[in-house]
């Protein structure tokens, strides 16, 4: 599981697979079966394919002619060939076909990989006269093949795919990742370059942590497999400034999966590839430690440039930049960021942290509004009867503490004018909560709870905004899934009111009511846990006659017990229970 970064089942198949031993999972239906095998069929389909390019190019006449001498006019070495086991396809249009059919695989696999296209009567193949790069899994397997067409004035793509099969998800894989994985974990980072040759000339030069998305938009699922051997990324740009620009939008996915992003602006007009074969080894692995830049420092540098002194499209840039900062989970992170941009940007760290809080609110707000389809909802277990306990508990209470922070901390609760420059201050949920609570010196029972909370103290007194989603995507499982749970929605309205227009008021209408109401109740709940401790307390003191301690537990007990029904009072002579 380490050295091939699998999780459990697939290191049990690995290692199945390796030593010929068949795993039976579960008792198949017909239907899972067929999908299976299909599957199988495939990959051994891909892996045949894989072997006959290869062979096509170091073994045939054309292939040697054509393909061949490309990668050497390209600079490539034999052994950089046979590590990515690239091929050749011959140029006739049903050459890899018609041996396909000849060694007794099926057509209709043949075109469901995508390697061959069925048209009315005939069958042909998709790669004809193109050199061709096999992508791997991470296991090693073939799930795939780019190819490149060698003919200048072909009216052809230059760059052909497989299309997406049971096998094969552009979606989901990087070009080289197989080769790489040793390297980026030893690293512990990866380059990101666009093409299939970009990727085997940085193995030339030694780099051998580097992949490629193949000329696609860098997608989620891609982020997380990188991110499942290390959570720093450095992109390697050329020197096309409309091509960088068009890229970085899609940065902000690899900032939102938590990664450290660096950049590498090479010279204009340069690749990866030509750049590598341009200057020595040596020169080139020093330009990448010299030139590395962080993301969000490379993207405010190019977007000023661009805006020059145009306030209209300077303040456009600071919304961008902003975007991107947004998008970054680690609140600290985000915080570092955001003093920098105000030192570069020249503009008050107060207006940044503004346009953040604004867009992380959005949001949530939209987050918090894709709720699930009735018939997607999950059938809830039977209830089972649990018995009875009568001790003082702060359960309830701490976790309605909570429960109201996660949903309505950033929400504004209190508006204070200062009186010195008539500014307005706007106290947020989370800020009153946190401020009497900690006024108090009170802690939680619960430390699950008690992180939560904590999280949300430190915030309060940076001034930093937590976003409503922060908990219910925590690193910790525990916690995501208590956030998940306390945001749940526990009535909701029924159809008949609904349809009559009854006016309800939510939560959030009587928010001045039910903080301070819950609060109350919190610390009513403490003060039952200490009076519980003292009786016990006294106990002991009345055992061994120790009258000073006496007189002192019942002078704290008497405190405590009036501070309750202070509080029995605020809550409207309710009985706390």
């Amino acid at each position: 599981m380490e050295h091939e970064h699998l999780n459990y089942p697939e290191a049990l198949k690995f290692l199945a697979k390796k030593y010929h031993i068949e795993i039976v999972e579960k008792e198949v239906t017909p239907e899972e079966i067929e999908k299976q095998n299909e599957r199988e069929s495939l990959l051994v389909l891909s892996a045949y394919a894989s072997r006959q390019f290869a062979e096509n190019l170091f073994s045939s006449d054309e292939g040697i002619r054509v393909g061949l001498s490309y990668f050497r006019e390209r600079g490539f070495n034999q052994n950089i060939l046979k590590k990515f086991e690239v091929g050749y396809s011959f140029e006739k249009r049903d050459a890899f076909t018609k041996q396909a059919l000849e060694d007794g695989y099926r057509k209709d696999f043949l075109v469901k990989s995508g390697l061959s296209i069925e048209h009315e009567d005939h069958v042909f193949d998709r790669f004809s006269g193109r050199v061709m790069f096999p992508i791997h899994s991470l296991s090693g397997q073939v799930l795939g093949f780019g190819g490149r067409i060698l003919k200048t004035d072909a009216k052809t793509a230059k760059y052909l795919n497989s299309p997406e099969s049971e096998i094969y998800h552009k979606s989901r894989i990087l070009y080289g990742i197989y080769q790489a994985r040793k390297s980026i974990t030893q690293l512990d980072n990866v380059y990101l370059v666009e093409g299939y040759t970009d990727v085997m000339s940085l193995h030339e030069v030694g780099i051998e942590n580097v992949v490629a998305s193949s000329g696609t938009s860098l997608t989620q699922e891609q982020v997380r497999l990188v991110k499942r051997f290390t959570p720093n990324i450095t992109i390697l740009y050329d020197g096309d400034a409309a091509g960088i620009k068009a890229s970085i939008r899609g940065i902000d996915i690899v900032l939102e999966e938590g990664m450290n992003v660096k950049i590498v602006l090479l010279p204009d007009g340069e690749d990866p590839d030509s750049y590598s074969k341009k200057v020595s080894n040596e020169e080139f692995l020093k330009y990448l430690r010299e030139k590395e830049t962080d993301f969000i420092r490379f993207k405010t540098q190019l977007l000023l440039e661009e805006a020059a002194n145009d306030p209209v499209k300077k303040a456009n840039l600071i919304r961008d930049i902003v975007r991107s900062i947004a998008v970054i989970p680690e609140v600290i992170t985000r915080t570092v960021y955001i003093k920098e941009c105000s030192t570069r940007l020249d503009i008050q760290e107060a207006v940044l942290y503004n346009e953040v809080n604004k867009m992380l609110r959005q949001r949530s707000f939209q987050d918090r509004n894709r709720y699930p389809a009735p018939e997607d909802l999950p059938v809830p277990p039977p209830v089972i009867p649990k018995t009875v306990r009568h001790e003082p508990t702060t359960h309830i209470s701490e976790k309605e503490i909570i429960r109201l922070l996660l949903k309505f901390g950033s929400t504004g609760f209190e508006r204070h004018i200062s009186p010195e420059d008539g500014r307005e201050e706007i106290i947020t949920v989370s800020d009153f909560i946190v401020k009497d609570i900690t006024a108090d010196d009170l802690a939680f029972d619960d430390p699950v709870l008690g992180s939560i909370f904590e999280e949300f103290r430190f915030a309060s007194e940076q001034g930093i905004f937590i976003e409503d989603s922060h908990f219910v995507k925590h690193s910790d499982p525990v916690i995501s899934r208590l956030a998940a749970d306390l945001l749940s929605e526990p009535h909701t309205l029924s159809r008949i009111f609904a349809a009559k227009q009854t006016y309800v008021e939510t939560e959030d209408m009587k928010l001045r009511d039910i903080v301070p109401d819950a609060l109350l109740k919190f610390k009513g709940d403490k003060i039952k846990i200490r009076l519980k401790d003292i009786m016990k307390q006294l106990e002991e003191a009345v055992k061994y006659g120790d009258r000073e301690r006496i007189h002192e537990l019942q002078t704290r007990d008497q405190n405590l017990k009036a501070a309750l029904r202070a509080i029995s009072e605020k809550l409207g002579k309710r009985i706390i229970i």
